[in-house]
């Protein structure tokens, strides 16, 4: 298997680097090589354009919050908002410090920077019953070993609109946009990329 693996990374490099430079690697040097490239193709597929200035449509919406998820990409983290109905009203900008809605309590975070993301829709029914109920407040969803989130709070839902905290290792461009589906459902997408 390591001579599969061996072969491999040569094979590799030598698509991205001249042939001379293959010879003269050893098969135990070969796979740090390949790593060490590898990050370097990917970091300059990475380039984004988007900016870290406040991003939002304050049209309303007659959605419900439904759940709140994260995942990690090769060039950002993203968070996700589910919502059940169409998403059209939202504001995410860096604060420094994502407050309650209602009390304006301050929502501690870790990070060095901080995105308030506030969606322009409630996290209860019109009979007053929740939609999302969060397990833990304080981690909405687990983002340990994530390279730019380092924690997702819960800040409330209040007067029909509803706020997230997002604690991120600092001030980072980042984009948002909203996805169609499933079903009726809609989603708004938060991503923060790991770099300038």
């Amino acid at each position: 298997m390591s001579r599969t693996l061996t072969t491999l990374a040569t094979v590799s490099l030598a698509v991205l680097v001249p042939t001379a430079a293959v010879a003269a690697a050893t098969p135990t040097r070969a796979p740090k090589l390949a790593t060490t490239l590898s990050t370097a193709v990917t970091s300059s597929t990475c380039s984004v354009t988007w900016g870290s200035l406040p991003k939002g449509s304050s049209r309303s919406s007659s959605a419900v919050l439904t759940g709140v998820r994260s995942g990690q990409h090769a060039c950002y983290d993203r968070l996700v908002i589910d919502l059940r109905g169409p998403i059209v009203g939202y504001d995410v900008r860096y604060v420094d410090t994502v407050r309650a809605d209602g009390s304006g309590t301050p929502i501690p975070l870790r990070g060095g920077a901080r995105l308030a993301v506030v969606v322009l829709v409630p996290a209860y029914d019109s009979a007053g019953q929740p939609t999302y109920r969060p397990v833990n407040v304080k981690e909405l969803t687990n983002v340990t070993g994530y390279r730019t989130f380092r924690q997702v709070a819960w800040a409330g839902s209040f007067e029909g609109r509803t706020t997230v905290g997002l604690g991120v290792r600092a001030r980072l461009p980042f984009r948002v946009f909203t996805l169609a589906g499933p079903g009726d459902g809609s989603r708004l997408v938060i991503d923060v990329a790991h770099t300038w």
